[in-house]
């Protein structure tokens, strides 16, 4: 079956960087859109920085010039580079694999900014 590890969280301070990977197994990763999906305590999941099987990217508005999403699929690893991080950038992220049997997440990865 599908499974997505993520890892890279832990506590940092305002402005410092966190690299985040999700490595995935059990699909065909290459064809497979991936997101990062932050969800602070109280709010929803919402999409920060998706890739495409073709490599086009996109991302909120709020992290544009701060994050950069890259993915590897000869080792079937997706990464989320964070810079300038803001304590408002605190929570759990998800990694989340698209593909056609469905949409496939993993257990999250804490992150947390301190001003």
């Amino acid at each position: 079956q599908v499974q997505l590890v993520e890892s890279g969280g832990g506590l940092v301070q305002a402005g410092g960087s966190l690299r985040l990977s999700c490595a995935a197994s059990g699909s065909i990763f290459s064809i497979n859109a991936m997101g990062w999906y932050p969800q602070a305590p109280g709010k929803q999941r919402e999409l920060v920085a998706g890739i495409r099987s073709g490599g086009s990217r996109n991302y909120a508005d709020f992290v544009k010039g701060r994050f950069t999403i890259s993915r590897d699929n000869a080792k079937n690893t997706l990464y989320l580079q964070m810079s300038s991080l803001k304590p408002e950038d605190t929570a759990v992220y998800y990694c989340r694999e698209t593909s056609a049997t469905g949409d496939y997440w993993g257990q999250g990865t804490q992150v947390t900014v301190s001003s």
